[in-house]
């Protein structure tokens, strides 16, 4: 039972989750600082609409930046915490000033899709690991941000 972590899971496993935890993390620290960004810098005609529509993402993510940190800490790892560490590890880009709106909901979309892409793969090793923590928090979190996807999809007309 040497290679058993202090909530019961095989370590190496926990070791592979905590990677793609900080992967995660690094994608989501990325989309919030970038929503931030459009929350700040939108302009024109749907202004008030997509100004709280960003800030009430951009406050969402910070949740889950902590909950994802606290889980990565949960497994007995560290969360990374430098946006130099992130930008290395994300495959979201920092997003230069956007203040279209048209352009800031498209790449939210794009971010949405690499999030989830992550979050399935997560889902994946943690119900191999055993580890319902991470597997429920996952499962949680592309329930909402499909519904998320939909909506921001139906704003832009796409399919």
């Amino acid at each position: 039972m040497r290679n058993i972590n202090a909530i019961g899971l095989d370590k190496n496993k926990s070791e592979k989750l905590a990677i793609l935890l900080n992967e995660l993390l690094a994608n989501y620290s990325i989309f919030y600082q970038n929503t931030r960004g459009y929350h700040w810098n939108i302009k024109g005609e749907k202004f008030f609409e997509l100004h709280l529509k960003f800030e009430e993402l951009y406050n969402d993510l910070l949740l889950k930046i902590d909950e994802v940190a606290e889980r990565i800490l949960t497994l007995g790892y560290s969360p990374n915490h430098t946006y130099t560490e992130y930008r290395k590890v994300s495959s979201i880009d920092e997003s230069t000033q956007v203040s279209d709106g048209l352009k800031a909901v498209a790449e939210i979309l794009e971010s949405f899709k690499t999030i989830i892409g992550i979050q399935r793969n997560l889902l994946d090793l943690s119900a191999d690991a055993g580890d319902e923590g991470t597997n429920a928090l996952m499962s949680d979190y592309i329930r909402a941000q499909e519904k998320l996807v939909w909506m921001y999809s139906a704003f832009l007309n796409k399919k």
